[in-house]
């Protein structure tokens, strides 16, 4: 009598991989909860409206998936050119989304756009609101507002979470592995962004004027890397900041040149423990009339202007 041997075959799960798109009003916490995904600081955050200005890519990889996160500027009505190609950056991660992610605060009802509200509510994508700060909150108000947005979206599933404390953080990721699709990686395993070196070095020096500036000036205010020479040991760095009117430069430049002096010290800084290496920087101001309203000048600073 033959015998019978049973072969053990071990599947191995299908790759996945797909786009992650995280939309809502400015200062909902939509950088600290991609940050807190990809486990770096790709997204810069104050407590000023309107920090992100530019669709940013974090890239979150795993033996068998590739997330694709995605954060964009906080939903506005906008009032001139660079606002405009803000919002765009947001209409674009609705068409390339494989899940959203709409994040509000406890207290928030809608979205400060009417027309990206219909779009979610209409969507096919699957949707996940996140309820965000709820540390801020009560147990009655965050009932409330479950309630609320289950009305609202009864298309999205809701979490409530802390972005900021890492709360219910690892569920949403756990749920958004979940809903990706099977799919080759869209990007090399060892990447983390699809922004180059010089991105982030503006975006830090504009972070640290939004946090040293008021009223108009952090708005009025872009970033240029002229240069950026890395050699073993050191990163040499020429940063130009860009103003609108010879008023903001000599705010931007302060008392025997001060405030300026703050912020290429704090910035340095902080890109020494992003780069992992000692830096030069230098940074210098500059009047670029107009600049928020001129397409010419917001395509060469990488704004979409279609």
């Amino acid at each position: 009598m033959q015998s019978k041997l049973k072969s053990l075959v071990i599947e191995k799960s299908a790759h996945k991989a797909g786009f992650v798109n995280i939309i809502g009003n400015p200062n909902v916490g939509k950088s600290t909860l991609m940050n807190a995904f990809v486990g770096e600081k790709l997204s810069i955050i104050t407590n000023k409206s309107q920090t992100t200005r530019h669709r940013i890519l974090g890239i979150v990889n795993g033996d068998d998936f590739q997330m694709v996160l995605s954060d964009t500027p906080g939903i506005i009505k906008p009032a001139y050119e660079l606002q405009n190609s803000m919002m765009n950056f947001v209409k674009s991660a609705f068409q390339d989304a494989d899940v959203l992610i709409y994040m509000v605060e406890l207290g928030e009802k809608a979205l400060k756009d009417e027309d990206f509200f219909k779009k979610l509510q209409h969507s096919e994508i699957p949707i996940l609101l996140l309820l965000n700060k709820i540390d801020k909150g009560n147990e009655s108000l965050l009932i409330e507002q479950q309630t609320h947005w289950q009305t609202q979206l009864p298309n999205a599933e809701i979490f409530a979470i802390s972005a900021l404390e890492n709360f219910g953080v690892a569920e949403v990721f756990n749920r958004i592995l979940e809903l990706l699709p099977e799919s080759p990686a869209f990007y090399p395993k060892d990447q983390l962004t699809d922004k180059p070196e010089r991105f982030f070095v503006n975006e830090k020096i504009r972070e640290k004027i939004l946090m040293h500036y008021k009223k108009e000036i952090p708005y009025s205010v872009e970033v240029e890397t002229e240069s950026f020479q890395e050699t073993e040991n050191i990163i040499h760095i020429r940063s130009v900041i860009m103003v609108e009117r010879e008023s903001q430069k000599a705010i931007i430049l302060g008392h025997k040149g001060n405030a300026i002096k703050r912020v290429g010290t704090e910035a340095r800084k902080d890109l020494e423990k992003f780069f992992d290496k000692k830096i030069h920087l230098e940074t210098y101001v500059k009047v670029n009339k107009n600049w928020r309203s001129n397409p010419n000048q917001l395509k060469r600073f990488g704004y979409d202007t279609n």
